[in-house]
């Protein structure tokens, strides 16, 4: 890379163009993954099946926003709905594996939290539109109709890659067995430890808030609705603050935001049906959840310069592990003890991955490492 790629302020708008490409297909992929948090409950009644196993549609995303969305608007089965699910995980996971890579060949891995801090904004705002939104448009259209609008940025977000971004092709082949090596280092051993307790945890209580905030906070779908707003837009400023600490302080950055997240899940469990309280408290969860996924990403980027691609598949393997589990765990919780359950296993997860965190070094590359490793094939 050019060293007029080495800082955010000298990017050139090719570069612009392409990292923004990647933050509106991140939107598109995660707002139709978030769907059914923000109608889980009606899902649930339609469907005829517990809330805990309506949330299992979470466990089982599907290929693309475009085709997964209408197959679940039109599906009266519950089944059909969670093979329409299985299908967007394979566009995220693929998404989000080469996410990284891409990332660091566009602008450096010295400017790799700034640039995933971008993309995972387009994350947050699906943070912002699937569960406050759709919640409108659940009660208002029904469910169904929210799943048809994701399709539409599903395709739009396809066009739009195909247009701005540019080809970026590995650096070398990665073998299962070179996969299986990156296990070897310590860092990157962390980096998945911390990665399964952060998503699992935060999809276990985030996957049922709705059910959580309409029995424990006494909430209507309105005022659900402008709590998981204030989420969404708090996860904006997460990812967008997550860039600076995670290319300046990445283990510090990251301490703080498992602390926060286990604050804002323990706070909600205390809480007394104060609606300002459970404003407070899901801006603190937004803000953990927006820099969580870009210091994961720069984390394990660091820990493995040398094979992008490698350390993304392995990471995303670790995510959709952590993902299921989280789900999975939040709904036998619901069914077999209450709605407040999902909650504790948040919390349990962001102070194990913050006292674990702690007693690391950050991962360090040097710029030759960097160079090397990580130019673009002319």
């Amino acid at each position: 890379m050019s060293e007029s790629n080495s800082s955010i302020a000298s990017w050139p708008m090719s570069t612009w163009f392409a990292v923004i490409s990647l933050t509106l297909g991140s939107f598109a992929l995660i707002s139709s993954e978030l769907l059914p948090m923000a109608v889980l409950t009606p899902i649930a009644a339609e469907l005829g099946v517990t809330e805990g196993a309506a949330g299992q549609a979470v466990t089982l995303t599907a290929l693309f926003a475009g085709i997964a969305a209408p197959t679940v608007g039109l599906t009266s089965d519950y089944s059909v709905l969670l093979a329409a699910r299985m299908l967007l995980g394979i566009a995220i996971g693929g998404f989000f594996a080469l996410a990284g890579a891409t990332v660091v060949r566009l602008v450096t891995i010295e400017d790799m939290g700034k640039g995933m801090s971008i993309v995972f904004m387009g994350l947050s705002a699906g943070l912002v539109v699937a569960p406050a939104l759709a919640t409108l448009i659940g009660e208002a259209f029904g469910w169904r109709v929210a799943f048809m609008a994701a399709a539409g940025c599903g395709f739009l977000a396809l066009l739009l890659q195909a247009i701005f971004l540019p080809s970026v092709p590995a650096t070398s082949a990665t073998s299962v067995s070179s996969m299986l090596g990156l296990l070897k280092r310590p860092p990157v051993r962390v980096g998945l430890i911390v990665g399964l307790l952060f998503f699992g945890g935060e999809v276990s209580g985030f996957t049922f808030m709705r059910p959580y905030l309409e029995t424990n906070g006494a909430l209507n779908p309105t005022a659900i609705a402008a709590a998981l707003l204030v989420l969404g837009l708090a996860s904006l400023a997460g990812s967008a603050m997550a860039g600076v600490f995670a290319d300046r302080a990445l283990r510090e950055g990251f301490g703080v935001t498992f602390l926060m997240l286990a604050f804002a899940s323990l706070g909600l469990l205390a809480l007394n049906s104060s609606y300002v309280a459970i404003l407070v408290l899901a801006a603190a969860w937004g803000v953990a959840i927006g820099a969580g996924p870009v210091m994961t990403q720069t984390w394990m980027g660091r820990a493995a310069p040398d094979q992008l691609e490698g350390v993304g598949g392995l990471f995303l393997a670790v995510i959709q592990v952590g993902v299921t589990l989280g789900a999975i765990a939040g709904g036998i919780a619901v069914d077999f003890i209450g709605t407040s359950a999902p909650l504790y296993v948040t919390a349990t997860c962001a102070v194990l991955a913050a006292v674990l965190i702690a007693t690391q070094r950050t991962p360090r590359t040097n710029s030759q490492t960097s160079a090397s490793a990580l130019a673009l094939a002319e």
